[in-house]
């Protein structure tokens, strides 16, 4: 099979992916990257993106996945990346709930998996993450397994009971759904200010994104609204239930660290712990969010824990 030197994609498309619009329910289009392999695919990992995030962030990964003989795809949400925007200002990040997310999710999904080789693998990063999980858990989609990095299972209130945090949130957005819940802070900034050192401690994949963004400002997305935040709050409530968790079937990996300032490293745990069967990859305070896009040392060890997960537990459709 054909290598693809995984470096190469950082800031370029593979000649042999293509970009389309896949039409939502509602008449809404979502921009999908899709890259098949030459020859027989192992399989097929449908990767979904963090908050603001687009498809280009993620092209290394995706070359190694693509290497290991799987077809790769990916879509960027409604709202951001190249699938539109909600409010009439393009840089704030905004949804009313997030079912309406896990609906876009089941819709490709049952369209993907008829047209793509099996296994079927989810795969999701922060947000994408917990709306892969929250997918599943609805019935929306039924992977072989499911790949969960960083995943946005609930945030730090500081001491402050998070239904009550939920509930003040919640106030607020009533009031002003689509004003941006923080400053303008969330753009990238240069190597090494604060935004970084949230992410990852890899300097050329931390440039790799505002260079993408300079190239394809029209992908640029800065914070949420008030109104994500509050729905975001109500549904990792939904993702917290120990019930709903316990009753999934689907063979789960988490990858989390204690390093993570923008979700919470605590609910990853305790959302392993309700899963049956889940494994849990759980990295230290020197590692940032975009775990799959840290330095080499955290990276490989990350991959190679999914790579010898898929091995146990894809075995072919």
């Amino acid at each position: 099979m054909f290598q693809i030197d995984p470096t190469s994609c950082r800031r370029a498309y593979p000649p042999d992916a293509s970009i389309s619009h896949a039409t939502m329910a509602d008449g809404w289009r979502v921009r999908v990257f899709d890259w098949p392999v030459k020859g027989t695919a192992r399989g097929s990992i449908l990767f979904q993106t963090g908050r603001g995030d687009m498809i280009e962030k993620w092209l290394e990964t995706l070359a190694h996945w693509h290497n290991a003989g799987w077809h790769v795809t990916g879509f960027d949400w409604r709202g951001q990346g190249g699938s539109g925007r909600m409010t009439d200002d393009p840089l704030i990040g905004h949804i009313d709930d997030f079912g309406t997310w896990t609906a876009d999710l089941g819709a490709f999904w049952q369209d993907w998996v008829v047209r793509v080789p099996g296994p079927h693998i989810l795969a999701g990063h922060s947000m994408g993450g917990h709306l892969a999980l929250r997918g599943v858990m609805e019935g929306k989609a039924l992977p072989k397994a499911l790949i969960l990095s960083a995943p946005m299972l609930g945030f730090t209130t500081s001491g402050i009971p998070v239904p009550i945090a939920a509930s003040a949130i919640r106030l607020a957005a009533f009031f002003a759904p689509k004003r941006r819940a923080w400053p303008d802070n969330e753009r990238p900034a240069k190597p090494g200010q604060l935004r970084q050192s949230f992410l990852t401690a890899d300097e050329g994949r931390y440039a790799d994104e505002m260079w993408w963004r300079a190239h394809s400002p029209d992908l640029m997305l800065g914070p949420p609204s008030l109104g994500w935040l509050s729905a975001a709050y109500a549904s990792t409530l939904f993702t917290a239930d120990t019930a709903r968790l316990a009753a999934m079937t689907v063979p789960t990996l988490l990858l989390g660290t204690r390093g993570d300032h923008l979700v919470s490293p605590d609910a990853i745990e305790r959302a392993a712990g309700s899963l049956p069967g889940a494994r849990l990859l759980m990295f230290d305070e020197s590692v940032g969010h975009e775990i799959l896009r840290e330095v080499d040392s955290v990276r490989h060890s990350a991959l190679a824990r999914i790579d010898a997960f898929l091995d146990e537990v894809a075995l072919p459709a």
